[in-house]
């Protein structure tokens, strides 16, 4: 059977991956709901906007819509399909994504309940990041001892056996 912390993983894993293809669709075309599309692309205007630097790089609203919603698409893929190490590639990729989103967010004073789910999320990203990375625990298994030393009898072991008075 398999481990808590696999089934935590996974789950999270799947649940992430499909949550960013659908955004990431969202930013990329108006199939899905052309209000949310409408909205995206007002958004991304104001993004571009406030951040002048963007203009001079060359940026323009379109571009950073599509180059998020595909990177989005890209990474929520590989979170639901690909195993192993890729998972945590693009799980530290969308995290810095929802960081830069939240970023714009607060550049351009949007209320709390603008990007509340950006804030979400990016602490989901940041809990399957820290569990998919932290060592298997192993303590039910018995740790080998060095060559030279003995046995050791456990505190409870060393403990006087009988009964206690008390007074």
């Amino acid at each position: 059977m398999a481990s808590p912390r696999t089934i935590t993983i996974v789950a999270l894993s799947v649940a992430l991956g499909l949550f960013f293809v659908f955004m990431g669709t969202i930013k990329l075309t108006p199939r899905l709901s052309k209000d949310a599309y409408s909205e995206m692309k007002r958004a991304y205007k104001s993004y571009v906007r406030a951040l002048p630097l963007l203009k001079k790089m060359g940026i323009n609203s379109i571009l950073l819509r599509k180059s998020i919603g595909a990177l989005e698409v890209a990474c929520g893929i590989v979170m639901t399909l690909v195993p192993g190490r890729p998972k945590d590639v693009a799980n530290f990729f969308l995290l810095l994504l929802v960081l830069a989103v939240l970023f714009f967010h607060q550049l351009v004073g949007d209320p709390l309940k603008r990007y509340a789910h950006a804030l979400v999320f990016g602490i989901l990203l940041t809990c399957r990041l820290l569990i998919a990375r932290k060592p298997e625990d192993r303590s039910s298994e018995k740790k080998p001892l060095p060559e030279n030393a003995e046995e050791q009898p456990s505190l409870y072991e060393k403990a006087p056996q009988g009964k206690v008075k008390v007074s």
